[in-house]
């Protein structure tokens, strides 16, 4: 990572250093010692539970359900609004694998437990649908679906990641270009609204403006307690391309873009279109762009080709694998799919380089590789509150939405804006849906016949801005919340969206420029949730909320509710 030291822009002053960066810069003894072994023991515990839920049929698993959701019913019709806070889950604030905090939990609030949601209610191989609980990760997921020649149609990359998550979040992977968010992905949610009804949500049901305000709510409409998710056929292994590419930062895009998008328009063809793309751009003038394609296990152990089980402990990480494309130039080789999906758990990207500078290194995970990764949820609760403000100062984590012919323009912003790499670029479509939801196509874009876009969707890019800018790795000054800040007026002026687990530094009015209101603020009187959960606004915002704040969110929220409101409930 020595090239990203590199002073690619011109110099700043320099910053004066302090005791946090003492503590950040040795804080790998406590990961070590601490972190690393009780992540391990909770990982090993956690399969332990997924492994004996496994061993239960599925009528007992539906069984357990139905119990569980009375408990929920029961606990919230046990809710005094005069008295009680809002509604939120009992999770511990620093749980949630996204960097920012929940810091609404810290005030006054009324506890929903929903732990026990952490089971494969079904996998239905005739409908193709997996029907799940909230709280059921990826690495369970893919474990259970993937001997079977399933998967989901998109499979967030980390094994962390839960369905309830991604559903209310943020969820991507590389097969997005054609499926959409995770969350596109999803037939039906089962949801607990605020007087304790439990409904069923689909497109073309009566609840399906429900169905339409779910995704991005944060779970500010109601509380999951099971979805039903597309599942797709898929083989055995991954046959992954690595291409490299040298140019400026708009010939990069425009690379990225002819990797998965032919120029003729003829999107929906896959022998054009592969199943996976991701890209890695690792300084200004050199990116490597990968697309796979399923194949089977005859074809992937034909003599002559390279099979590279990527989820060994001992491995190279897979983005500075994935770099060697660089030197050696455009490779192929056959990935175990299961492996493939989970590429970067083990390193968290390149994140692992800042956690344990050393943890890269060939005898670090010879010797000790097996356990990583750590457990985000415990880095976040033992970094205290000096490190956490260090981190927003002077860290980056953040994902940027953008249009794909406005990529080019978005690298260069964030190279002069914040100067980090490597940055991660993963596409996907934004539909045109029969209502305006929270994230939406630019209007009019089937008519500009962009590479990329469809008469049904438009084709957007994640561009993953993950790690320390180079003015801080050189010691230089730099203000990272108003680097961020910027950087969501430039999505705002370009039609981007910025994903709700990340630092925000937006006011409430530029937050509802970002995203529209329209849909959300009806569901949220229509169904109830008014006066019952917090707005999305609030539990995304940056910084530690009071119990004034939430008393005030309370009443503003109360006063939203209208007679036309009640009566539609």
């Amino acid at each position: 990572m020595s090239d990203l030291r590199a002073p690619l822009n011109p110099p700043r002053l320099k910053r004066k250093m302090g005791l946090v960066d003492f503590l950040v810069q040795f804080r790998w003894i406590i990961v070590i010692f601490v972190v690393l072994p009780i992540s391990f023991t909770f990982y090993f515990l956690t399969y332990l539970g997924d492994v004996r839920s496994e061993m239960k049929s599925y009528k007992q698993r539906q069984k357990e359900h139905d119990e569980n959701v009375k408990k929920v019913v029961k606990r919230l019709k046990k809710r005094d609004r005069s008295k009680d806070g809002l509604v939120c889950t009992a999770r511990k604030p620093w749980i949630a694998v996204g960097m920012r905090n929940v810091d609404y939990k810290r005030a006054r609030h009324f506890e929903v437990d929903l732990s026990a949601f952490r089971n494969i209610l079904e996998i239905d191989k005739e409908r193709m649908i997996a029907r799940v609980e909230p709280l059921v990760n990826m690495g369970q997921i893919s474990r259970a679906t993937v001997p079977m020649n399933l998967s989901l149609a998109v499979v967030a990359e980390l094994d962390d990641l839960t369905v309830g998550g991604l559903i209310n979040g943020y969820g991507i992977e590389g097969s997005s270009h054609i499926y959409g968010l995770f969350s596109d992905t999803v037939v039906a949610y089962e949801i607990i609204l605020a007087d304790g009804q439990l409904v069923r949500a689909t497109k073309d049901n009566q609840y399906s403006d429900l169905f339409y305000a779910i995704p991005w709510s944060q779970g500010t409409l109601g509380l999951l307690v099971a979805a039903e998710i597309k599942l797709i056929p898929v083989k055995e292994y991954m046959k992954l391309t690595y291409k490299p590419v040298r140019g400026n930062l708009k010939q990069l895009a425009q690379a990225y873009a002819d990797s998965f998008a032919p120029r003729d328009g003829d999107q929906d063809n896959p022998e054009k279109v592969p199943d996976f793309v991701e890209a890695m751009i690792y300084t200004p003038t050199e990116g490597v762009f990968m697309t796979g394609t399923y194949a089977s296990k005859e074809e992937a152990k034909k003599k002559g080709n390279v099979i590279n089980e990527v989820g060994w402990w001992y491995k190279t990480w897979f983005y500075q694998h994935a770099q060697k494309a660089l030197k050696k130039g455009e490779f192929v080789e056959y990935i175990p799919t299961r492996e493939y999906y989970h590429r970067h758990t083990r390193c968290l990207y390149w994140e692992g380089k800042l956690i344990l500078p050393f943890a890269d290194q060939w005898w670090f995970r010879f010797l000790f590789g097996w356990l990583m990764p750590p457990k985000v949820s415990l880095l976040k609760a033992t970094q205290g509150e000096a490190i956490r403000d260090y981190y927003h100062e002077m860290h980056v984590i953040q994902d940027m939405l953008i249009p794909l012919y406005k990529v080019g323009d978005a690298l260069e912003w964030v190279h002069r804006e914040m100067e980090v790499y490597p940055i991660w670029l993963c596409p996907h479509r934004l539909f045109k849906l029969p209502v305006k939801t929270m994230v939406y196509p630019e209007p009019g874009f089937e008519h500009h016949h962009r590479q990329g876009d469809t008469h049904y969707a438009q084709m957007y890019t994640d561009i993953g801005v993950y790690y320390a800018p180079g003015p801080v790795l050189r010691g230089e000054v730099f203000d990272g919340a108003e680097a961020v800040r910027q950087m969501e007026n430039w999505l705002i002026e370009n039609h981007g969206f910025q994903p709700q687990y990340t630092v925000s530094e937006l006011s409430e009015k530029k937050f509802w420029r970002m995203f529209d209101a329209g849909l959300y603020e009806k569901c949220r009187n229509k169904y109830g949730a008014v006066g019952t959960f917090m707005s999305v606004y609030y539990k995304s915002k940056k910084g530690r909320k009071t119990e004034k704040e939430v008393e005030e969110a309370e009443k503003e929220q109360a006063q939203l509710e209208t007679p036309e409101a009640e009566v539609d409930q």
